[in-house]
């Protein structure tokens, strides 16, 4: 585990110095979705026997911890082509589990910590909701999915410009198409399907079921814990493949 100490060591040294920067993106960007989209128009409307606002605040919270977790991707791919940093990792007495661990703890808190704002922020909206245990434990299990998914996308782009496409056409379809603003019934059956097999879809379905008290989808959580186990066990393949 020395490995990973050290890979956490060096991720919280950098992220401390860009705290403020951080923490004032984690606030901004829920901010103005709250304001324009739960106060501006959603303000006199209600969704599932609830205000609008408190309807959005998980999914907000379930977006931002995503958006953020998979975020390190781009960091991880800086180290790569522009410090080589990665490569002292894999020349390091360092397994590629450990190296893969690291970054996704690292990804980890920086997932929850967003995910925290977004609650922080709800305050001033009047939306707050309790998110309790084990809600706290989805939103761990749904970073870990996210955190090792980026290490994945990472270590399969060969250029830092590719990131942007994998963006584009994995982390934005989620954001609008996953429940995060609305109900998945009100999706068309086409599009319904495509959210249902998507990440995303199955933890906002299991966190919004534990704040709002309602029946747990174990099948949701399942497959969640069936995606971060297939993104974790291919990024430390991808990451021992790369350092032969």
């Amino acid at each position: 585990m020395n490995g990973v100490r050290g890979i956490l060591y060096r991720e919280f040294k950098l992220y401390s110095r860009r705290l403020p920067k951080h923490i004032s993106g984690y606030l901004m960007s829920p901010f103005l979705f709250l304001l324009v989209f739960g106060w501006g128009v959603g303000r006199h409307v209600e969704m599932q026997g609830m205000t609008y606002i408190q309807f959005m605040l998980p999914g907000l919270a379930t977006m931002s911890a995503m958006t953020q977790s998979y975020g390190m991707a781009t960091e991880i791919n800086i180290a790569r082509f522009y410090w080589r940093i990665f490569e002292e990792f894999q020349m390091a007495p360092v397994s590629p589990w450990e190296i893969v661990l690291g970054e996704v703890i690292y990804g980890m808190a920086r997932g929850l910590l967003a995910a925290g704002a977004v609650y922080f922020m709800g305050l001033f909206f009047g939306a707050w909701v309790a998110v309790g245990p084990l809600g706290i434990l989805l939103y761990a299990l749904h970073a870990f999915t996210f955190a090792s998914a980026a290490v994945v996308a990472a270590m399969v782009v060969k250029t830092h410009a590719d990131q942007g496409q994998i963006n584009t056409f994995f982390i934005v379809p989620m954001s609008f198409l996953c429940g995060t603003f609305f109900p998945l019934e009100r999706l068309p059956d086409w599009a319904g399907a495509v959210a249902k097999a998507l990440p995303l879809t199955h933890s906002n379905l299991a966190i919004r079921a534990v704040i709002f008290g309602q029946p747990l989808p174990v099948g949701s959580v399942l497959a969640l814990l069936a995606f971060g186990i297939v993104f974790f066990a291919l990024a430390v393949h991808l990451v021992r493949r790369a350092a032969v």
